[in-house]
C-alpha cells in the first residue's frame, strides 16, 4: 500500500461554492483544514485533525454580496466599528480579493505549512468612499498542528505624498459549547472602552471574565497572547497577536441576538468574538510605508492547558 506524499496530503484548492462564490480549501497533512471565500478574504471554516469545527457561522449567514458573511473571521478594515465615516467595520470584507498564485516564498525555516496569499487593492469606486490608495496582502497559513495564522501587510501606494490612517480587527468567532461555561483569560486589570455603556472607560476587575449578559468591550494594551477556555468541551484556544495591541470581546447575548436577521435567536450561546485589533490608536502609514498585522491561532485539550 503507497502512502500519499506529502504534498499530495497537504494542497490548496479553489471550487465553487454557496451562492456560486468561490472558495479556497487549505489541507494540512495531519488532517486539519481552512476555507477562506474570495469574497472578504472572509476565512469561514477551521477544523482540526478530527474534522471538528473551531469557528462559528451563523446557520442564517448570507452568502450574498454585498452583505457580509456572519462568523467565521471578517476582516474590518480600513475602519472598526462605526468609528469613522465609512459603514460599519469598513469594506474590506464585502469585496472581491484577488487570488495570487505567485505569492513571495516562505522562510526557509517554515517547512508543512501551507499557505496562500489574497490581495485588496483600491478601485475607482472605493477612493470615491475612502480617497487613499493601498495594497492589502493577506496570508493565511495553516500549521502542521493544525495552527491558522492570518498576517496583514497594508502598504500606502499613494502618489499623491498624503498619509492615511485606519483602524482594523481580525473580528474572529469562536465555536463554544455554551457560553455560560467559557471564560477568557489575559485581559485582567486592564483598561477597556465599553461599547454598551458610550465608549466609557474601565478597569476590568475580575480574575478572568467570564459571560452572562451582553458584552462589547475593546481591551487596551493587551498582552500578545490570550487564552479562550471551554470548560464544557475541555479546549482551550490561544490567540498570538504582533502589531495589535487591542482586544474586542463581543458576545450579542439573547435580546441583540434577535434583532439580526442573519443570526439565530440562541446563537449567542454557541459563539464568542475575540478580536485582535488596533482599534484606540489609529495606524497612519506615509507614502511606501507598510503595517503588518499577525494572528495565530491554536487550540488544546485537556483540563490543563498548556499552550
Amino acid at each position: 500500500m503507497n502512502e500519499m506524499s506529502t504534498s499530495e496530503r497537504r494542497s490548496v484548492e479553489v471550487v465553487k461554492a454557496i451562492n456560486g462564490l468561490e472558495k479556497v480549501v487549505l489541507r494540512e497533512i495531519h488532517g486539519s483544514s481552512v476555507e477562506v471565500y474570495f469574497y472578504g478574504a472572509h476565512v469561514t471554516s477551521w477544523k482540526n485533525e478530527h474534522g471538528e469545527e473551531l469557528l462559528f457561522v451563523s446557520s442564517k449567514a448570507i452568502f450574498k454580496p454585498p452583505k457580509p458573511i456572519r462568523g467565521g473571521i471578517p476582516i474590518c478594515f480600513p475602519q472598526f466599528s462605526n468609528l469613522g465615516s465609512l459603514e460599519a467595520h469598513g469594506f474590506a470584507r464585502n469585496r472581491l480579493w484577488t487570488f495570487d498564485d505567485n505569492p513571495p516564498p516562505f522562510p526557509a525555516d517554515a517547512t508543512n505549512k501551507v499557505f496562500i496569499d489574497l490581495i485588496l487593492r483600491s478601485t475607482k469606486e472605493d477612493l470615491k468612499l475612502w480617497p487613499h490608495s493601498f495594497e492589502y496582502r493577506l496570508r493565511i497559513t495553516l500549521g502542521p498542528g493544525g495552527d491558522l495564522m492570518l498576517t496583514s501587510r497594508i502598504r500606502n501606494t499613494g502618489t499623491d505624498g498624503k498619509p492615511f490612517t485606519f483602524t482594523f480587527a481580525y473580528h474572529t468567532y469562536f465555536s463554544v459549547s455554551d457560553i455560560s461555561e467559557v471564560r477568557v483569560e489575559g485581559l485582567e486589570t486592564l483598561d477597556y472602552l465599553d461599547s454598551c455603556q458610550k465608549m466609557k472607560r474601565f478597569t476590568e476587575q475580575g480574575d478572568s471574565i467570564t459571560f452572562e449578559s451582553e458584552v462589547d468591550k475593546i481591551y487596551l494594551s493587551t498582552p500578545t497572547k490570550i487564552t479562550i477556555m471551554d470548560h464544557e468541551k475541555k479546549r482551550t484556544f490561544a490567540i498570538r497577536k504582533d502589531g495589535l495591541p487591542d482586544a474586542v470581546v463581543w458576545n450579542p447575548w439573547d435580546k441583540k441576538a434577535k434583532t439580526m436577521a442573519d443570526f439565530g435567536d440562541d446563537e449567542y450561546k454557541h459563539m464568542l468574538c475575540v478580536e485582535a485589533a488596533a482599534v484606540e490608536k489609529p495606524v497612519t502609514l506615509k507614502p511606501g510605508e507598510e503595517w503588518r498585522g499577525r494572528q495565530e491561532l491554536s487550540t488544546a485539550y485537556g483540563l490543563r492547558c498548556d499552550l
